[in-house]
């Protein structure tokens, strides 16, 4: 997991548009990447909805919203279509960015404890660094507890 007031780890990863990005693009404003564990499941996709529905919210405090799973871009593709999603999905098959931003982790899975990734989510402020972790996220409520901290942090 990465700590407040560290700078992002490198990545260039691509997303439901084959468009390649980079931990560079997070400098200049306020940002939020989210790790959720796969397309079109019941959580992830409530998650999803969620943040799509405050969007304009987000937009209009200047942050900019990354969802980051293994996915490959062609699922994020048909993920972001069916639910109208209007934020950046980037997919990280091989689990680079996951693993170096501390999100695969033990977890459980019916009950078994497995490693995967698990929902978590970092703000970073305009100078690429972070300035709040939520390393356990509840998908129903996660994008109001965003937008409330964002509307303090951008003030």
């Amino acid at each position: 997991m990465l700590s407040i007031g560290r700078s992002l780890p490198t990545f260039s990863l691509l997303d439901q548009h084959e468009q390649k990005h980079t931990h560079q693009e997070f400098v200049g404003q306020w940002s939020v990447i989210y790790f959720y564990p796969k397309d079109n499941t019941p959580g992830c996709t409530t998650e999803a909805c969620t943040l799509a529905e405050v969007y304009d919210d987000f937009a209009r405090l200047g942050v900019r919203v990354y969802g980051v799973s293994k996915d490959t871009s062609r699922s994020h593709q048909r993920f972001a279509e069916k639910y109208h999603l209007p934020f950046t999905l980037l997919s990280d098959p091989d689990m680079t960015m996951i693993k170096k931003y501390g999100a695969f982790k033990e977890k459980k899975m019916f009950g078994k404890p497995v490693r995967g990734t698990v929902r978590m989510t970092y703000v970073i402020n305009p100078e690429g660094k972070v300035v709040r972790v939520y390393e356990k996220v509840d998908p129903t409520t996660h994008a109001a507890q965003l937008l409330s901290d964002l509307k303090e942090l951008t003030r």
